[in-house]
This record gives C-alpha cells, structure tokens and sequence, in this order.
C-alpha cells in the first residue's frame, strides 16, 4: 500500500498496520550509539558556563544604599521627616525655641534684600 493509494482505511485496519509498526520497532545500531555520544561529550567538552546576569538598575540602587533593609528605615525615617514637618507637635516647638513653628521667623527673612546688598548705612 502506497501513501497515494486512494482507497480510505477504517479502523480495523488501521489497527493491523500500527500493531505491525509497533513490532518492528526499529533498533540503532551500536555504532549509531557510539558517534552520538562521542558527539554529545564533544558538544559538552566545549560548553562554558554563562556569564552571571549583571543587576539592574534598581538592584544597583538599592545596594548602593545598603540593601532592603537600609531602605527600609531611610523609608521610616522619611515618614517620620513628613509627619512632624506637617503636623508640628508642641513638644518640636518647645524643644527647637518656637522658631520652627512659631513666629520667630518669616520666609523674607533668610531672602537677601537690597539693603543687606548695599551695605549697613
């Protein structure tokens, strides 16, 4: 039978043919065996191992800062800055003199102004 052959097969004989497949497995030679694993230890005596993956940007960061946990309180410490900024508890006004919430300064006055510029006349 030929692949051409324009006749269609039911199941039954579709089963003969693959069982007469099955049990002429076809075997390698020991010589076929013998160059496929001279060419793998080949291929295998030639392989280097990759290079290490370098870090991203972000993985550069962080160790530059000192890992995670170096982050995490510079993180703390940031929210903490935030809060007290914000919210000026009284025991930071008592502590600084007033002068961080309180009137003892204006924003004019660390602005230069034309008269610091011209001189103390």
């Amino acid at each position: 039978m030929t692949m051409t052959d324009p006749r269609n097969l039911d199941d039954t004989e579709l089963d003969t043919l693959f069982g007469a497949a099955r049990a002429q497995a076809p075997q390698a030679s020991a010589a076929l065996l013998a160059r496929v694993a001279a060419d793998a230890d080949a291929v295998l005596a030639d392989r280097t191992a990759p290079a290490p993956a370098r870090p991203g940007w972000l993985a550069q960061i962080v160790g530059g800062l000192g890992g995670w946990p170096s982050l995490a309180g510079l993180a703390a410490a940031s929210v903490a800055g935030v809060f007290i900024g914000f919210a000026a508890p009284s025991a930071v006004e008592t502590a600084s003199g007033g002068y961080i919430a309180g009137d003892g300064y204006d924003v004019a006055d660390f602005l230069p102004s034309y008269t610091d510029a011209l001189g103390d006349s």
